[in-house]
């Protein structure tokens, strides 16, 4: 089967996954649950692509091993984090601005239909790397993606870590995390889930494949400018009267020593 009937089959699952999602969020009446639907979206479709291409290779198996690990990590952490708490103040603020009686399918079209569609575009190298023809054998090229996707899942997933352990401490409230990862980037999750994604781009690579290099580009602008930093940044600033320093003293994304301005948290 060649690439483009297998490409617009995922979209396909990707729309019946979060029209099914939409409808519990109604049950539930919260929207937050896309978030962790989010990364299991790429292995839903990540496991289709493998199955529809047949034949196993090592960077297949390579590539989906790595996406399980992201997903299902990434997944769980949201799940356990969000437990309990409710609808995320960004979708509180969406269904305050359009109306309770607007929202419920406003929200479908918004961050339901919206994030599966990011889901198919961004997931183009997970296909791509599939048809490897030309290329079957791990080259310098793989060893390279899996170096720039190690590095991305431990400043995602420590990042994670040390934000959750400093936000369990009561004491810390209204304070701003700036040791460890913290303290070379003020969004190293957002960083580590930027390389991962180059890690797959550069998968692609391996095989003859430069265009899919475009998703990787995407989720790393999608991260920068929509719904990661700037959206973080321009929250925390208001709730954080220290944040302000924080910012002068340490790089927003790309890790770095910070300035000596401030030291103390």
């Amino acid at each position: 089967m060649t690439f483009f009937p297998i490409y617009i089959q995922a979209l396909g699952i990707l729309f019946v996954s979060v029209s099914l999602l939409w409808c519990l969020s109604l049950v539930l009446k919260n929207v937050s649950i896309v978030d962790i639907f989010w990364s299991i979206g790429f292995v839903i479709v990540g496991s289709f692509y493998a199955f529809k291409t047949g034949e196993f290779s090592p960077r297949k198996y390579l590539v989906l091993s790595l996406l399980y690990l992201w997903g299902v990590r990434l997944s769980l952490y949201l799940l356990i984090r969000n437990w309990g708490k409710g609808e995320d103040f960004r979708y509180q603020q969406f269904r305050k601005n359009y109306g309770a009686h607007r929202y419920w399918w406003v929200s479908f079209f918004q961050v339901f239909l919206l994030q599966g569609f990011l889901i198919w575009l961004i997931s183009w190298p997970l296909l791509s790397t599939q048809f490897q023809e030309a290329n079957k054998a791990l080259t310098m090229v793989d060893y390279l993606a899996v170096c720039c996707w190690i590095i991305g899942f431990v400043f995602e997933s420590l990042g994670d870590y040390q934000l959750q352990k400093f936000k369990a401490d009561s004491t810390n409230k209204g304070k701003v995390l700036c040791t460890g990862l913290w303290k070379y980037t003020r969004h190293p999750n957002y960083f580590g889930e930027a390389l991962i994604w180059w890690g797959f781009g550069l998968f692609s690579v391996a095989t003859g494949k430069y265009m899919p290099l475009l998703s990787p580009l995407l989720m790393t602008i999608l991260l920068l400018k929509v719904s990661g930093v700037s959206l973080l940044e321009r929250s925390l600033q208001k709730t954080k009267p220290r944040y302000a320093d924080y910012i002068k003293q340490t790089p927003a994304f790309f890790p770095w020593f910070p300035k000596k301005i401030n030291d103390e948290s």
